[in-house]
């Protein structure tokens, strides 16, 4: 049994695992590579026969997991993609509003000798490849084994992070011999709104670990009183507007059940909220269908309260025209929107209208990577540029990370230690930088366990 990682080896995005038997591949996500200035162009080949591949386990729908599988498709492969039925239904809507952005990229505005010109940049993939990858689906539910092969199983476990994002479990028969190896995919967070708590991964011989924030320790703010105490400043105490940059997939949930235990328990006065994405409001509705699947206070919260994500003075955003409504609405208000990095999306119309106002705080809940504009704003630049004018900066600009869906060192580091040592025989970090990995592998390594940091297109023999 072989393994190489292809992607996500020393950078957090482009995760793509390929293992092999001696008549199988298999194949563990197959995300969009980001790195290196959103550059797609290096998506559009594999390097391997995607037609060789025999299948495709996904472990979430984040689109750094799962956003190259339509290439993978239209370059040939032929098999399933197995996954939660959670993950297959986010898993469509990020795909489908990736074509969106693809699209939008595609003509675009260059000067060469003083002259314009319009460049043009082929799409990656258009939606009939995304039909395509779905009708490849077949869902599985948590925790039940699924035979593949006569000799390789597979099982998922919750792992927090995301609806129904899963830790990969294979067990693979070779020559007589069972060995165990296991997929962490993106760890979650304990005690994180509406996602149920990580599970434990069974005992294996070998495992493949996250490294996202290795090294990092997760502040110990509550998210409550962050909350109340932001709304207050914002919107009650001056009569200003709160504008929260989330992404649209598992923040934005998180987030509005957050507000709704807040208002529904009157610690608040009544504040209108508006959430302005069309693909938040579809992915709310995944998660309304998938309630089951939350955590046992959210549960108890659906039959006390009714639905999570509704409630009086929260208002979704249908259309263009109502998103241009709320730069006309001047009552103290919520503003939440994406995208999360404000690298795109209704978000920059609201901060176009707002960063020079000095009743408006944006307060970020989420990671912002180098080069992005919320970078920069947090950074503390005095002057951005958006839609080619340059704007200071008079909002003020907070940021917390109670709602980081990632593992933090401690959490990454609890959960390989849930491994014993002398069975375990080797742990590969990948889907981190250098430096995480670096600092995930000094600790581990202390406690007894043999750590490699995967680089990309090197084979391991398991």
């Amino acid at each position: 049994m072989n393994l190489t990682t292809w992607g996500a080896a020393q950078q957090v995005t482009g995760s793509m695992h390929l293992l092999e038997t001696a008549n199988y591949k298999i194949l563990i996500d197959c995300g969009l590579d980001y790195e290196h200035d959103n550059n797609l162009e290096k998506n559009e080949s594999f390097p391997f026969n995607p037609a060789e591949i025999d299948v495709v386990v996904l472990t979430h729908a984040h689109i750094d997991h799962s956003g190259n599988i339509p290439t993978l498709i239209k370059d040939g492969f032929e098999g399933q993609i197995l996954c939660t039925s959670p993950t297959a239904a986010l898993s469509e809507l990020l795909m489908l509003d990736s074509v969106n952005i693809f699209l939008k990229k595609e003509k675009r505005k260059v000067k060469r000798g003083g002259k314009n010109f319009i460049k043009y940049t082929k799409p990656l993939y258009l939606q009939k490849h995304v039909m395509e990858t779905t009708e490849r689906f077949v869902t599985l539910p948590f925790h039940k084994a699924f035979k593949v092969t006569g000799e390789i199983e597979v099982t998922f476990i919750p792992i927090g992070h995301l609806l129904g994002a899963a830790a990969v479990l294979f067990q693979i028969e070779e020559n007589g011999k069972k060995k165990r190896i296991a997929f962490t995919g993106d760890v979650g967070r304990k005690g994180y709104p509406i996602l149920q708590d990580p599970e434990k991964i069974p005992q294996v011989d070998y495992l493949v670990c996250e490294s996202t924030y290795g090294g990092r320790i997760h502040s110990d703010e509550d998210l409550t009183e962050i909350l109340i105490k932001t709304i207050t400043d914002t919107c009650i105490k001056t009569p200003g507007k709160l504008i929260i940059p989330a992404f649209s997939v598992g923040r934005t949930q998180a987030l509005v059940y957050s507000l709704n235990r807040i208002f529904s328990k009157n610690l608040l006065p009544p504040v209108q909220i508006f959430v302005d994405s069309p693909l938040a409001n579809y992915a709310t509705d995944v998660y309304r269908k998938f309630h089951s699947l939350l955590n046992e206070e959210a549960q108890e919260f659906y039959a006390l309260e009714g639905d999570q994500f509704e409630f009086e003075n929260l208002k979704y955003i249908e259309n263009l025209d109502e998103s241009k409504d709320i730069a006309n609405y001047y009552d103290p208000c919520i503003i939440v929107s994406s995208a999360g990095m404000l690298e795109g999306g209704r978000i920059q119309d609201h901060l176009y209208q707002n960063l020079q106002n000095y009743y408006c705080t944006i307060l970020f809940i989420g990671y912002c990577a180098k080069g992005t504009l919320g970078h920069r704003l947090l950074r503390g630049d005095p002057v951005v540029k958006i839609k080619n004018r340059e704007l200071s900066v008079y909002a003020s600009i907070k940021q917390t990370d109670c709602l980081s869906g990632h593992a933090d060192h401690n959490d990454l580091v609890a959960t390989v230690s849930q491994q014993s040592p002398e069975i375990l025989k080797k742990v590969f970090l990948v889907h981190g930088d250098l430096q995480r990995m670096q600092d995930l592998q000094t600790d581990l390594t202390a406690k007894g366990y043999t750590v490699e940091i995967s680089q990309k297109g090197v084979r391991s023999v398991l």
